[in-house]
């Protein structure tokens, strides 16, 4: 048997490898179809559309820190000037709102100079009234912020709408403290002897002013405490003419007048709160008793003013002795007295149409500026 001699490397290399042309010629091979991966979501229903560009809605200025940087970057809020400021305290203070006490303090200063007071002593009794007046309903304001923006009523005052900031209020508390303070002290120039005794009770004054406000958080009260807030106005007004008249009860009788009059119609004003202060828990007559025991709490208190003021006109010299109908013992306050009734009668039937506006700004302002006209009328004779 014959053998074959296996092919030499190079041989072997020769036989494998494959020709030019005919690689040409082969098709080149087919390639798998790739299996299908599955869907892990359900296709969609409707194509997808981009959200259209919506702008960020608008910053308030005021709520942001102040940025120190580039001011192309951001540019800092438009400051108010102080006579905007100035504006929006007197409108939301309303001053027009003054004429509920400072017919009583020129009553009491008249009667306690026995006629005119002097000009300069006139110009410090409006100049302690004025800014006492706004001291307190200042810090009203202030501690009832929170209180007020939860009120719909109340929501649209400076405070609770951001139109005044804080600190702002609190500046003119202390700016109207001082100034109260100054007027006081002039009656140590304008009186002689000079009378210091306005200035030493002025601390006394704004505690009581500035702290009414609170009294409604603890005590069903807080309508009287009111009320004493511009009580003290006659009382202080003798104090600053002449001290020595608190010896006579007629400051002290006209004061109570006014805590009874102006705690009646706060009781009728409150009525119309009774909801606000019953779910925030505050003190009230109304959410004590009801709209109708409030309107019969308010009669009883505003009785009780009345008698008051029929003992001022029998025990005062001045409201018993003039006669302004002749071969009658009617004075000018006795006739004060009778459309204070009436008028009082007309407020009540206001209220129980729930008219409360027409019953607390209009009659009350009436009712105070034609008391203490015609109380002033039976005072000037015996100047």
């Amino acid at each position: 048997m014959q053998y074959r001699p296996l092919p030499s490397t190079e041989q072997t290399n020769q036989c494998h490898r494959p020709d030019t042309a005919q690689t040409k010629l082969i098709a080149p091979a087919r390639q798998p179809t790739p299996t299908p991966i599955p869907r892990c979501f359900p296709p969609l229903s409707r194509p997808i559309h981009a959200r259209p560009h919506r702008p960020p809605a608008p910053l308030d200025p005021s709520s942001l820190a102040i940025y120190h940087g580039p001011p192309t970057l951001m540019t800092a809020p438009t400051p108010v000037s102080t006579t905007t400021k100035l504006l929006t305290i007197g409108r939301d203070i309303k001053l027009s709102h003054s004429v509920f006490a400072l017919p009583f303090a020129g009553l009491a200063a008249c009667y306690a100079a026995g006629g005119w007071p002097t000009a300069q002593q006139i110009a410090l009794l409006l100049w302690c009234m004025f800014f006492a007046r706004t001291f307190a309903m200042l810090c009203n304001r202030f501690v009832d912020r929170r209180i007020d923006a939860a009120n719909p009523r109340t929501a649209g005052r400076a405070l609770p709408a951001g139109r005044l900031r804080p600190r702002d209020a609190v500046a003119a508390i202390v700016l109207c403290a001082l100034m109260f303070i100054a007027g006081a002290a002039g009656f140590i120039f304008a009186n002689h002897p000079p009378n210091p005794w306005p200035l030493i009770c002025s601390p006394l004054v704004l505690a009581w002013l500035g702290a009414y406000g609170l009294f409604k958080r603890f005590t069903v009260l807080a309508h009287f405490f009111l009320g004493g807030a511009l009580g003290i106005s006659p009382i202080a007004a003798v104090i600053a003419i002449d001290p020595t008249i608190l010896a006579d009860p007629m400051p002290w009788l006209l004061g109570a007048f006014v805590l009874l009059w102006v705690a009646g119609f706060d009781v009728i004003y409150a009525i119309q709160d009774i909801d606000v202060d019953r779910a925030q828990q505050l003190h009230s007559i109304p959410a004590r008793l009801g709209p109708a025991g409030a309107l019969i709490a308010a009669k009883i208190i505003h009785l009780a003013a009345l008698g008051l003021l029929v003992t001022i006109q029998r025990t005062a010299l001045p409201f018993r002795s003039h006669q302004f109908i002749p071969d009658t013992n009617l004075s000018f306050f006795a006739l004060g007295m009778l459309i204070v009734a009436l008028l009082l009668i007309a407020e009540h039937r206001a209220a129980a149409r729930g008219q409360f506006t027409m019953a607390f700004f209009t009659l009350n302002g009436v009712i105070s500026l034609v008391l203490g006209a015609l109380g002033i009328a039976d005072i000037l004779p015996f100047s």
